[in-house]
């Protein structure tokens, strides 16, 4: 039966794809197939030449760019398929130059071996959710942008507002700013206008987002989340679509293994991404509301003992 089995390595790119194939069994042969198009017509066409009466297809490659749509093309067409983590595969020391045809045979047979980890791959609702929230994330830094433009501009004009800014009496008063140089007028007025539209770019995905949510299977856990003090229906959504099924975490160590902010003996630094970034805001957004900073203080000089 192990000999029926054929592993097939797929080193995909935007126009084509370079595949290798190991045949079934310890010592089975692996051999270069060749170069095909990243097409549907092309995959299709693999699967005949390759497939037969009682042959079973294994497919692997690695997660990249070009998404999960092979993965969903070739479950939907009855074959196995998993996507690997690149930085989780076994590689020989030294071995750093990255050659097509070597990278595909390379992950036949270590698919073959068992040696590969495997990816999550979200379903189509899901990854549809995580642009949303990622094409906010863009517009959200698009605004910070734009904002900091107006502002150098202001103050290379001298102009100080002295007051918390980007509200409508901040808008007032830059409606009534007076320059000596009438091309200063123009330079803020366009700027204001990108001011204008990055904020319109940003809540158009937060009203999506919002319209989206009742027909996501994690609706209920975003519901969940937003019983905790400091964590909005965007902050919710965005972590949720970041993080996927939080089930697929054996434990909490692993989801930190995951968010790369667990030290190691090889490596003491914390990096933070996203999901982190807004864990990290909405606990300050709780302790600004519930006063915490202070309590902390005070909570500090007591007897642990006698600490809530």
């Amino acid at each position: 039966m192990v000999d029926c089995i054929t592993y097939i390595g797929l080193d995909v790119h935007k126009e084509s794809i370079v595949v290798a194939v190991a045949e079934g069994g310890v010592r089975g042969e692996v051999r270069e197939y060749g170069r095909i198009a990243n097409t549907a017509t092309a995959l299709e066409r693999l699967l005949r030449k390759l497939g037969g009466d009682g042959v079973t297809l294994r497919f692997c490659y690695e997660a990249g760019p070009c998404g999960y749509g092979i993965h969903r093309r070739l479950l939907g067409l009855g074959h196995e398929c998993v996507v690997v983590a690149p930085s989780l595969i076994p590689k020989r020391a030294g071995d750093r130059v990255k050659i097509d045809r070597r990278d595909a045979a390379s992950l036949a047979k270590l698919h073959r071996a068992g040696e590969l980890t495997a990816v999550w791959v979200p379903d189509a609702a899901h990854e549809a959710m995580r642009d949303l929230v990622r094409a906010r994330l863009d517009a959200v830094h698009a605004l910070r942008r734009a904002r900091q433009q107006l502002s150098g501009f202001l103050l290379r004009q001298g102009c100080h507002y002295g007051r918390p800014a980007w509200t409508k009496l901040h808008r007032r008063w830059l409606a009534g700013l007076s320059f000596e140089q009438a091309v200063h007028h123009i330079v803020l007025e366009d700027y204001i206008g990108a001011v204008e539209a990055a904020a319109a770019r940003r809540d158009r995905p937060t009203t999506q987002i919002e319209a989206m949510l009742p027909d996501w299977t994690l609706a209920p856990v975003v519901a969940a989340l937003q019983t905790m003090r400091g964590m909005a229906l965007v902050n919710a959504a965005t972590l949720l679509a970041e993080l996927g099924d939080l089930s697929r975490f054996a434990d909490p160590r692993q989801l930190m293994g995951y968010l790369v902010i667990v030290e190691t003996w090889s490596d003491r630094r914390c990096w933070l991404i996203e999901p982190v970034s807004l864990c990290l805001q909405a606990a300050m957004s709780f302790s600004f509301a519930s006063g915490i900073a202070s309590r902390k203080v005070c909570i500090g000089v007591l007897p642990k003992h006698q600490r809530p």
